[in-house]
């Protein structure tokens, strides 16, 4: 075997050992875990969690660099993406509908995730040699679980460094608008390459102002063309919930052409496409919430919680919903962007094709944004502050790259570190978890909250 052809197959098999049942177990049973251990107690708090969202208890003078709602949408910029508009789709025609029941699953316990790890991430912060307030996963490793852990914190800084450089997404939206609209390639990475720099080169106050607007929007944009196809097949609606609930214990009979899949494969598939969705757990959105500007921690793990919501329980439904209203999921050969795509021009003729097209786009160049500040927090953890503009323009680069490479082997690198993020993450999230609900008990008595 060539050496080429054997990292390929090395990494095709690390990718799908990452991604396999240790990291559900990890993710799904931590998250339980979480949610239990708490008693609900976070979800209690939903409206009060609403209220900070509005900026009801924004202070300029509390430590941090972003308001609770731009931290909130720096954060669902990276998980709102094609994988909510492509990965629901693989989801269904490699899962069947049953598979959307487990995304659900994967996002009730998620949002205790979120909860725990932001809230950890406002409580461990450290300053960093410019004098900012950094927190995030590397630094709750660091300072929460002290010094002694600090190996596991460069190791999901160095796994973060990899795992979030989007060269997927501008691969992803380069095939989109070539097969659609013939734009070549270049053209798009250097279209990415240029708006993602004139964001990502102000700093994280510029990507918050950017993403404050940008995620509502692009959000109304999409969740109003599926509400036009959920109206227009409304009388479909009671079998697709139907489908939803029986084939998530029973298996599918027919999907994407084939004979069936088992439930075993039912709930992996459902699981791993909404982690790849909502990354709960992954430690990407707890980097954002650490720069909110906040002394109240848990206050931010409120605001948290709702990210998981929207993204999985709101939009990915979404796409769910108007997939199955249509027998085109259990076509042979189409899936993906091209099946949500095939589903939107069904419903809407051209201009459904035309939406996914600019939603793809506007969700592709968000999950850019929002992961080159997690790259470049990373970097930033390992190498000093005074050197992440470097990052920068190693990042702005590999967009132009990412548009343009077909190779298989980088994605299942990029896949593979993205994956490991979890496991120092979960670790550190579950072992101080004592601590935030100490800190949740102070914090719902002084608030009233529930």
């Amino acid at each position: 075997m060539a050496p080429l052809e054997a990292l390929d197959l090395f990494f095709a098999q690390a990718v799908d050992l990452a991604w396999g049942w240790p990291l559900i177990v990890l993710l799904i049973g931590g998250g339980a875990f979480l949610t239990l251990y708490s008693r609900f107690i976070p979800f209690l708090g939903a409206r009060h969690a609403l209220d900070v969202v509005r900026g009801k208890f924004d202070d300029p003078d509390d430590p941090g660099q972003i308001s609770h709602f731009q931290a909130l949408t720096t954060a669902l910029a990276s998980t709102i993406g094609v994988g909510n508009i492509a990965g629901v789709a693989v989801a269904i025609t490699q899962g069947g509908p049953g598979a959307v029941f487990w995304m659900w699953v994967a996002a009730v316990v998620g949002m205790a995730t979120k909860f725990f790890t932001c809230s950890l991430a406002a409580m461990y912060r450290k300053v960093d040699e410019n004098g900012v307030v950094q927190g995030g996963p590397m630094y709750y490793i660091e300072v929460g679980l002290g010094p002694k852990w600090r190996f596991a914190a460069v190791l999901f800084s160095i796994f973060g460094l990899i795992g979030c450089l989007p060269m997927f997404q501008a691969n992803q939206l380069a095939e989109v608008l070539e097969a659609s609209h013939g734009v070549r390639p270049l053209f798009t990475g250097i279209a990415c390459s240029v708006v993602v720099a004139a964001v990502i080169l102000g700093g994280i106050e510029r990507i918050g102002r950017f993403t404050e607007k940008l995620v509502p929007f692009m959000c109304l944009f999409y969740v109003g063309g599926c509400l036009y196809i959920l109206a227009s097949r409304i009388g479909h609606m009671p079998a697709v919930l139907s489908s939803i609930l029986h084939d998530a214990f029973t298996g599918s009979s027919a999907v994407g052409g084939f004979e069936g899949v088992a439930v075993a494969t039912v709930i992996t598939t459902g699981i791993k496409r909404a982690a790849f969705s909502n990354e709960a757990g992954i430690g990407t959105a707890p980097m954002a919430h650490g720069a909110a500007k906040t002394d109240e921690p848990v206050r931010e793990g409120l605001v948290a919680m709702v990210g998981p919501f929207i993204d999985t329980i709101v939009i990915c439904s979404m796409t769910a919903f108007a997939i199955l209203s249509t027998d085109l999921w259990q076509t042979r050969g189409i899936q993906g962007t091209a099946l949500t795509s095939a589903v939107f021009e069904l419903a809407m003729g051209a201009p459904g094709r035309i939406l996914v097209t600019i939603s793809v786009a506007l969700f592709a160049v968000s999950t850019m944004v929002g992961y080159s500040y997690y790259g470049k927090k990373c970097f930033a953890y390992l190498f000093g502050a005074a050197r992440g503009r470097y990052y920068d323009y190693f990042l702005i680069l590999t967009l132009v790259f990412g548009a343009i490479w077909s190779a298989g082997t980088v994605v299942n690198i990029l896949d593979t570190a993205f994956a490991l993020m979890a496991f120092p993450n979960m670790i550190a999230a579950l072992a101080l978890s004592p601590r935030v609900m100490a800190a949740v008990r102070d914090y719902f008595s002084r608030e009233h909250v529930v």
